[in-house]
């Protein structure tokens, strides 16, 4: 069986391609398409697949400024010759999905998310406060064609794959097709709990408008207690502005040193609402406790307090004072959260676990046709 494999952009190892890494393992001698690459950014696994890039990726300046190139997407995408394989399995948040099949190829998509940029968080990319008044007239005729693009290069996808209820939710809402299931994988047995906890809190993310990392700055500000921030991002400057003596930002940290700083953190703050969220999960393995936004997938996976066994704290409103006493209620129940007990939780997202379940899925989907797969 022939088959490709085909990705947004290749820039870094964020959780859509924690996803792809699975993907490749499974699927090695698969070709990779993907709309950019900056080589040696993403994992040895993924760096030594046969990798097919766009015309998007000889523009010079695209490492920095590929998120400025958002209408290009469409026409880059759909210039991918596809029409031999027997099956394309698309990881898509953005453009990924709308690749153009051959009348006989299975085209199966999981779906990271629908175009947030056009759709549920429009605003706060493109929103007032976000771009100067020029760029504000212009953008909405752009996100008018995206929108219209999104949704009729839905109808080339076969099957969809969502990576939550929630993103299955938007699918439904948007494109009006129904998804499969599959939770994102976490490598938890990368992750180890440390006996010694330290006396930080840790953000681990891009530095998106949407991640809302301003708020947890803001709020431990106020808090006065130690926060590390690792991650990078078009945010970096404003948030930096943001932070006070107690704020700490490490950019981005190795795997090693990533475990260690999971490890010893008093908890894992998560103000954005995500679509699922990988790096809860990362916390959890570490036996560490979440303080989390209550919206999206994060209610798939942590347990808050009045559960049984849980493994953070939710707080129901996006602001300042909402973290702040979501804080102090997670430090006023030290011993609701047994470390060893949180790992648990998260064992059930391996990525043995997530290989099966594509794998099965896939078959199901061959089926109807009298076909299984192979590696």
């Amino acid at each position: 069986m022939k088959i490709a494999i085909v990705h947004d952009w290749l820039t870094g190892m964020r959780g859509g391609e924690k996803c792809l890494e699975c993907f490749c393992e499974l699927f090695p001698h698969a070709d990779l398409y993907t709309l950019i690459h900056t080589k040696g950014s993403c994992s040895e696994t993924i760096e030594n697949m046969h990798i097919v890039t766009s015309f998007v990726d000889s523009i010079p300046g695209k490492d920095r400024y590929y998120r400025h190139m958002l209408p290009l997407f469409p026409f880059a995408i759909e210039r991918f010759i596809l029409k031999d394989y027997d099956l394309v399995l698309s990881s898509s948040h953005c453009a990924a999905k709308g690749i153009i099949p051959g009348p006989y190829t299975l085209h199966v998509s999981y779906i990271h998310s629908p175009m947030r940029y056009v759709w549920d968080m429009y605003d706060d990319y493109f929103g007032k406060s976000r771009v100067n008044k020029a760029v504000g007239m212009i953008i909405p005729f752009f996100a008018t064609f995206l929108r219209t693009w999104d949704v009729a290069s839905s109808s080339r996808v076969d099957q969809f794959i969502a990576n939550s209820y929630h993103v299955a939710k938007r699918i439904k809402k948007y494109y009006r097709r129904d998804a499969t299931v599959i939770h994102p994988p976490v490598d938890v047995d990368r992750f180890r709990v440390s006996d010694a906890p330290g006396d930080y809190y840790l953000v681990v993310s891009a530095f998106a408008p949407y991640k809302r990392v301003d708020l947890a700055i803001q709020a431990f500000n106020k808090l006065g207690y130690r926060l590390k921030i690792v991650g990078t991002g078009q945010d970096e400057k404003r948030l930096r502005r943001l932070a006070g003596p107690k704020i700490e930002f490490l950019g981005w940290q190795s795997t090693s040193s990533l475990v260690d700083l999971y490890s010893r953190c008093k908890a894992f703050i998560f103000p954005g609402e995500e679509d699922f969220g990988i790096t809860p999960l990362e916390a959890m393995a570490s036996g560490r406790p979440v303080i989390a936004y209550a919206r999206g997938g994060v209610l798939e996976t942590v347990r808050g307090l009045g559960e049984d066994n849980p493994t953070g704290v939710f707080f129901k409103e996006q602001g300042i004072e909402a973290i702040v006493n979501a804080v102090k209620e997670l430090e006023a129940n030290p011993t609701s959260f047994d470390p060893l007990r949180i790992r648990e939780h998260a064992t059930r997202w391996s990525r043995d676990r997530f290989k099966h379940e594509i794998v099965k899925a896939i078959d199901d989907f061959k089926k109807v046709d009298g076909k299984g797969i192979s590696r």
